[in-house]
Parts: C-alpha cells; sequence; structure tokens
C-alpha cells in the first residue's frame, strides 16, 4: 500500500478491526518512512457479477451504487445508517444467491423495493416512483394503493 502522503511503498499494520458484521476489515497503517498514519478497509468480493442495463450495456455490480439510491429513497426518514447498510447487504446477498454472472438492472430495482417496503413504507414509493418512472399522479396514487390490498406492487 502506497503512503497517499509521500508514496513510499511499504507501511506497517498498526490496528486492525473487523467491519460490517465480518464482512470486512479496516486496518490503520504507518508509513515506514514519513510516519504518516492512514486508514484502508479491505471487504471480500464474492463474485465479479455484471449489471445487464437496459440498453443491454454491461458494468460491474457496484453496491455503493446501490447504497445511493437507498440513501436518497430514506432521506429525512427515521432510519438509521446501520438499517441502510444492513439492506444493502441483504440486497447483495439476494443478487449473489440468484445470479451466477449477470444480473437485470430491472431485478435489482425489485430487490431493493421488497426490502424497503419491509423497512419504511414512505422510502418504498419514493424508490419506486423514481424506478417505476411514474408519468402521473394516478400511478402514484395506484402504487400507494398496493399497500391496502396486499398485492406485491409489481407491474
Amino acid at each position: 500500500m502506497r503512503c497517499p502522503r509521500c508514496s513510499f511503498p511499504d507501511d506497517k499494520v498498526v490496528d486492525s478491526r473487523s467491519i460490517r458484521d465480518g464482512a470486512g476489515i479496516r486496518r490503520r497503517r504507518e508509513c515506514l518512512s514519513c510516519g504518516h498514519r492512514f486508514t484502508t478497509h479491505e471487504e471480500i468480493i464474492q463474485v465479479e457479477l455484471k449489471v445487464v442495463k437496459r440498453d443491454q450495456t454491461r458494468q460491474d455490480l457496484d453496491s455503493e451504487k446501490i447504497r445511493r439510491g437507498v440513501e436518497k429513497a430514506c432521506w429525512k426518514r427515521n432510519i438509521s445508517q446501520e438499517e441502510i447498510d444492513s439492506l444493502v447487504r441483504k440486497v447483495v446477498s439476494d443478487i449473489e444467491a440468484s445470479y451466477d454472472r449477470e444480473v437485470p438492472a430491472a431485478d435489482i430495482g425489485n430487490f431493493i423495493m421488497r426490502h424497503l417496503r419491509e423497512l419504511d413504507k414512505v422510502a418504498y414509493v419514493r424508490f419506486a416512483s423514481v424506478y417505476r418512472d411514474f408519468q402521473d399522479v394516478d400511478e402514484f396514487i395506484n402504487e400507494i394503493r398496493t399497500f391496502g390490498s396486499g398485492k406485491n406492487g409489481k407491474k
């Protein structure tokens, strides 16, 4: 690991701690040249899944992109960062359990909506309104009505 201050290629690990329920490690490092301390994070990469977009392009599965979408949906809701982290881990776990190499982008959105619906109905409707690209108020109202009817909310 190169020092971010002086670019020296060697360091020593001062402290290591498990993070995210053992899904990663936080390491505190010290440069052997200048003594600068810095932190690195390591996580297990389960599978190199590709996301198949609507236009058929492919890109790497990015849990941070999932996190950003969930955080936007949960904005100003009484939802902790730990709950968001847990939801993202569940979504990624569901994806990895269901697909070997490629996952359609639409299925990722459906996994997110399923878990958001269990966590917070307002966050769910926010996410669904963007994800499903509601064109008018009637579509929005119909989605809200699915809560009372017991439907799963799929189109």
